[in-house]
Order: C-alpha cells, then sequence, then structure tokens
C-alpha cells in the first residue's frame, strides 16, 4: 500500500526509523512487553496501556499488522454473528480445558469486538451469511486508528526486533536478533503461527520456547486448501469453477458450504470445516452431495424416460454446475439410479494439504497443559500467551479474528492482575 511514494507504515509512522525520530531512546526495561504485532499483540497492548501499565511493544518486521492487512484484502471480517452456543463450538483443539471458549468470548465476543470498532469510528455490518465486517470493508483505516489510541495510551512501537531468546526470571530478558536486550516485570507472547510468512507469522519462536520446556505440538496448516489428482479433462472443465450448495461428508461429519476446483485440488469454506478431521484421516477423502436439497429418488424422477446421455441430461435437469458434471464425467453410467447414487455420494480421495505458507491459519503451537486459565505459562510465571501461537484453530467466518480478540484480552487483563499482586 503507497501514497504519494511511501509505504503504509510510513504513513502510519510505526516503523523504526520514524519512531526513534519521536521518542527518546528505548529504555531496556519496561513494565509489559508485548512480543508480536499482529491482533492478538495489539490488543493486548491496548487493554494492559488503558489499564495504566507501560508497555512495549516488539516485533521483527518495519511495522506492525501486516497479516491483519492482508486478512483485509478480501473484505476484513472481524467476527460472525451466530449464536453463542455454535459460536463457542467452532473452536477445537487437543486437550482444550473444558469450557475454556465459553469464558473467552463470554468476557470478549462478538457484540464486544463490534463495539470496540465503534469506538474507533469504524461501523459495521453483518452480512446474509452472519459475517461480520467494516462498513468500507477495508482494514487499513480501522488498523490507523487502532494505532492512534495505542499512541495516546503511551504504547511504545519497537520494530525491526525479532526475539531469539527469552530467559524467566525477575525481570525477564528477552534478546532480539538485532544485538537489543530488554528487560520486563511481565512478558506477553502474540507470535501468530506459521501461515503467511512474509507478514511475520512464520513460527519462528518455537525453538525459543523449547529452551524453555514449553511442550508445543507442530504447526500443521488449517484452513488450507487439499491437493487431489485431477485428470486433465476435468481440469480442462473445471479449473476455477465454483461448486456451490455443497454437503460434504469426512469422518463422519458434515460441512455445508462452497467449493473451489483448482489445477493442485480444492478450496473452499467447506474443506476448510473439514480440516482437521481429514488431517487425523491416513487415507483423506471427501464425500460430497452436489443435491442436498433432493434425495435419490426425486433425483431418479426428475429423469423420467431418459436412457442415454446421463451426465449431460442431468446438467439441466438436476441444474448441475458445469465443474460438478466434469467431475462426474470421470466414471461411466448405464443408468439414472448410478448417477443419481454418484451425485448424492461423490467420493474424492485427497493426498496432501497445501504447503503451510498457503493456509489462511495454522493449527498446532503451545499446548493448553502448558498454560493456566488466565493463559500464563506454568512454567514461567509472568509470561503469558495469547492468538495463534496457542493449540486452537478455527474456521474461516470472523472466528479466527475474534479467537485473537478473545485470547489476548484474558491474557492482557491476566498480566496487569498479575502485576498488580508483585
Amino acid at each position: 500500500m503507497t501514497q504519494h511514494g511511501c509505504s503504509f507504515s510510513d504513513h502510519l509512522g510505526i516503523d523504526g526509523e520514524s519512531l526513534a525520530s519521536r521518542l527518546p531512546p528505548l529504555l531496556h526495561h519496561t513494565q509489559l512487553a508485548v512480543v508480536g504485532g499482529g491482533p492478538a499483540g495489539l490488543r493486548a497492548a491496548e487493554v494492559a496501556a488503558s489499564a495504566g501499565l507501560q508497555v512495549t511493544l516488539y516485533d521483527a518486521k518495519p511495522s506492525v499488522g501486516r497479516k491483519f492487512l492482508v486478512a483485509g484484502k478480501g473484505g476484513l471480517n472481524l467476527t460472525h454473528g451466530e449464536g453463542f452456543d455454535s459460536f463457542v463450538s467452532r473452536y477445537i483443539g487437543p486437550d482444550q480445558p473444558a469450557g475454556i471458549w465459553r469464558d473467552l468470548v463470554g468476557e470478549f465476543g462478538s457484540e464486544h469486538l463490534r463495539g470496540w470498532a465503534t469506538g474507533l469510528g469504524v461501523e459495521t455490518f453483518q452480512a446474509s451469511s452472519g459475517r461480520v465486517y467494516p462498513r468500507a470493508l477495508k482494514a487499513a483505516p480501522l488498523l490507523r486508528r487502532w494505532i492512534e489510541r495505542l499512541r495516546a495510551l503511551g504504547v511504545r512501537f519497537e520494530m525491526g526486533h525479532r526475539m531469539i531468546s527469552l530467559e524467566r526470571g525477575r525481570p525477564h530478558q528477552i534478546g532480539f536478533s538485532n544485538g537489543t536486550s530488554v528487560t520486563a516485570d511481565a512478558v506477553i507472547l502474540a507470535l501468530g503461527g506459521a501461515s503467511w510468512a512474509k507478514t511475520g507469522s512464520d513460527g519462528a519462536w518455537t525453538p525459543v520456547l523449547d529452551m524453555l520446556g514449553i511442550a508445543q505440538h507442530p504447526l500443521t496448516p488449517a484452513n488450507c486448501g487439499w491437493e487431489c489428482e485431477w485428470s486433465a479433462e476435468i481440469l480442462r472443465e473445471a479449473e476455477g469453477k465454483p461448486l456451490k450448495n455443497l454437503h460434504v461428508r469426512a469422518g463422519g461429519v458434515t460441512a455445508i458450504g462452497e467449493l473451489m476446483v483448482t489445477r493442485y485440488g480444492l478450496e473452499g469454506g467447506a474443506i476448510y470445516q473439514l480440516g482437521s478431521i481429514l488431517r487425523s484421516m491416513s487415507e483423506p477423502m471427501l464425500s460430497v452431495d452436489f443435491k442436498p436439497t433432493f434425495s435419490h429418488a426425486q433425483l431418479v424422477a426428475k429423469m423420467e424416460s431418459v436412457r442415454r446421455g446421463f451426465v449431460d441430461e442431468a446438467r439441466v435437469r438436476w441444474k448441475l454446475s458445469e465443474a460438478a458434471c466434469a467431475i462426474l464425467g470421470r466414471s461411466e453410467f448405464s443408468d439414472v439410479e448410478s448417477l443419481a447414487r454418484e451425485v448424492k455420494d461423490c467420493v474424492i480421495d485427497l493426498t496432501r494439504t497445501r504447503p503451510i505458507d498457503e493456509a489462511i491459519s495454522s493449527a498446532g503451537g503451545v499446548c493448553w497443559s502448558e498454560t493456566d486459565f488466565t493463559l500464563m505459562l506454568k512454567k514461567c510465571p509472568g509470561m503469558f500467551v495469547a492468538g495463534e501461537m496457542i493449540d486452537w484453530e478455527a474456521p474461516t467466518g470472523g472466528y479466527l479474528m475474534q479467537g485473537c480478540f478473545a485470547t489476548a484480552t484474558r491474557a492482557a487483563n491476566s498480566a496487569v492482575e498479575w502485576l498488580n499482586r508483585l
């Protein structure tokens, strides 16, 4: 993003060089260090600074909010408007404490997030899908106002600081790749996952926590495409075309949504919802119902007396899409009944996920067993974790952003309380 030849970070004035011209030299000690400048880190800094803490935020990149801006290119999806019980059920992960997401989202849920945006002068709306967006469908204006608020609260931004070491103690000591070493009474780690490495979300922090003995599950792709072996004929007719209004099943679980045929396989919300199940399968596969609103018998009846050219006739009589017909055309059908069975239960074998750097988000990270209910690391009193670096995942649709805000709010409030007890 540029304006009159300046980068977005220059326009915001949040890169290291522009800050240095405005602020006194970096103190080597801060009351609270927040490491990571994504949504979770920014939210944690905001909550803590609002409570009166001296907060310094460190990030490896020249500017904060880079993944936030990338997420906003398609219209920033802040949260979702579905009911609370359904909402909290979207968050999964191994060994999550019972009720943790009911508590986290209850503390800072979708209405809180919409109210937060309103407080920044950004109006939101709920689409027919239930997804909640800024009225302007852009991330940059919101991020700009957010950073202005953080500055007004006294938050210091230190860019170009990639954490390479972390030592627990009183105070904690953090080492950065630029040679800087700082101390902090408390630390909030909001380092993200491992998708979209160019934004700084590269998972490079895992060895640092290994050194502290913090158990982690490997970072793996979530909300990502899956590969399968399409024939040249299928790709010629279906590549880049959508499959809409589907019921997609894997491991006994059904997802409702859409898919997109790509040169390497499939993308789309329906397959994203089933990612954790597919990863657990030794031979991952999907079963697709292309016409979920019709029974097998109803489909057969619609074909009446057709005796040949079954797929071509189904294209018209069943209103099958071009992509669906291309996939169905890989098989020979001797009668209407067998085609109807395939339309209701079309099995697609998958091979593997796309690379993690193409994924929208990642699964894995710090095990829940390493944290207490305040999101403090049990082995490191005064160190807290927030956002995608904890081992949870959720589908697209606003749940990811909400999860980052909710965990950051908990971690920051916990850090405030912990410091007040010292």
